[in-house]
């Protein structure tokens, strides 16, 4: 066999052992070396590679337990069979290439940004390290649905900020609102169609896609979605967003949102997904009760989110279900584990319970109540600008009828300022023209000033 064996060039940083084993690995998985072939012996490798008595044991220790050759009594090591590939085979398939890296803007007006200075740096490493050292318990499996003490410390935040009515026990936490809408979807199998804001959420419409269901667009007029148009689409689920529409920024009145919950009522199975994504913040007004404490039929879904009042990076959003999906969502996930680490769960709880959450909340009010005033006062000195939707939340719109939609985006990025087109939240229902979707929590004041600066060159 010596003769036959392909011998190794050792050499580099590598250990050698290892360095003999992926030699003969290789020479094994590309059929240098057939089943059943014989190795050489230990005495006699180590004479061939120079390498010791250790170094050769400890290469075909591993080869042997990786399945790569066998023992055999008296005669030594022999290739094993393998399933490898024919010698015409065709190269593997290689994966298509990612999506190119995004650009770099001098200023993103992103809808989803944050002040990532207002972030309460000092009071959360300390709750997060008291959480840490002083329950080691949270190691072990917690409850599907989130540990109890958040989820009481979540009812009693929400039925004094936003008029949810709840108990604990309906609260469920999740690893951000995109997988607990997929949640959602996965209670309600014989929900086939659904219908959704028009413009709407981009990532609503995506997890109908991935779940296989029929979107239903429904318009979205000065009060929110058209009630009339959702009772004709045939639907039984609903996803809205009264407080603080996206992206046109409408809050929906009394009278639409009973409207509503009329229709919901009006039927077996129907339900309202009512996605509470930024109500903490409005401007001229006080927050407006969140829609689910109206309900008395059980049929409102409620979802929240701590990615716009804290931080996105902090993945914990939370469902209140109505009895009937409760009982429904604890049958089919009982077995699984809430995907929101349990320091994460009790570092949150801590935040609330102390009080910092509301803190919190009135210091990052202020400062995006100064950071909108600011943009939209500076954008509004552009001759024949409108602005909508800036009375709460962290996006407005901006329309400029002398430019189409294009030539605003595109006159924007000529300037390293990111816009984004009304249209990109449309589907069936044309966009108003000439309209942008700005966001402005992300800038800093003077990033602020400087992109206000940029869009009037833009668009003078």
């Amino acid at each position: 066999m010596d003769g036959s064996f392909p011998l190794p060039v050792l050499g580099g940083d590598a250990p050698l052992y290892d360095q003999l084993y992926r030699h003969i690995a290789g020479a094994i998985q590309s059929g240098a070396l057939p089943p059943g072939a014989r190795l050489p012996s230990k005495r006699r490798l180590c004479a061939l590679t120079g390498v010791s008595m250790s170094t050769v044991e400890t290469a075909y220790s591993l080869l042997a337990a990786e399945g790569y050759v066998l023992a055999k009594p008296r005669s030594g090591y022999v290739c094993a069979h393998l399933l490898l590939p024919a010698p015409n085979a065709p190269a593997p398939v290689r994966a298509a290439p990612g999506p190119p890296e995004p650009p770099q803007w001098a200023y993103d007006c992103s809808t989803s940004g944050v002040d990532v200075s207002a972030f309460p740096f000092s009071s959360w490493a300390r709750i997060t390290k008291e959480a840490v050292y002083e329950n080691p318990g949270l190691l072990q499996r917690g409850h599907p649905q989130g540990d109890a003490p958040l989820r009481e410390a979540l009812a009693g935040l929400l039925s004094q900020y936003r008029g949810v009515r709840c108990s604990p026990e309906q609260v469920v936490v999740g690893a951000g609102a995109d997988h607990l809408l997929s949640l959602l979807l996965q209670l309600l199998p014989e929900h086939r169609s659904v219908a959704l804001e028009d413009p709407g959420y981009p990532a609503a419409y995506a997890a109908a896609a991935l779940h296989g269901r029929q979107a239903v667009p429904i318009p979205v007029d000065g009060a929110g979605m058209d009630p009339e148009a959702l009772e004709k689409s045939g639907a039984g689920l609903a996803y809205v967003t009264p407080s603080h529409q996206f992206p046109l920024g409408v809050t929906m009145p009394a009278g639409r949102r009973s409207r509503l919950l009329h229709w919901a009522a009006s039927a077996p199975g129907r339900f309202l997904i009512e996605d509470d994504y930024d109500s903490e913040f409005r401007w001229s007004s006080r927050p407006i009760p969140a829609m689910q404490g109206l309900d008395r039929a059980g049929r409102v879904v409620y979802l929240g989110t701590f990615s716009r009042s804290i931080a996105p990076a902090i993945r914990a959003a939370y469902l209140i279900l109505p009895p009937e999906l409760l009982e429904r969502c604890r049958r089919t996930f009982s077995h699984g584990a809430c995907a929101v680490s349990r320091f994460e769960q009790e570092s949150l709880r801590r935040f609330i319970a102390q009080g910092l959450y509301g803190r919190h909340l009135r210091r990052t009010g202020n400062l995006y109540r100064k950071k909108c005033a600011l943009f939209t006062g500076a954008l509004a000195e552009i001759p024949g600008v409108e602005i909508s939707g800036a009375d709460a939340g962290l996006h407005f719109l901006l329309t400029l009828p002398r430019y189409t939609e294009e030539e605003l985006v595109e006159r924007a990025a000529a300037r390293s300022v990111r816009v984004h087109p009304l249209s990109r939240y449309c589907h069936l229902l044309p966009p108003k023209p000439s309209t942008v979707v700005l966001g402005f929590a992300g800038l800093s004041e003077e990033e602020l000033a400087r992109a206000a600066g940029s869009l009037k060159e833009a668009w003078a």
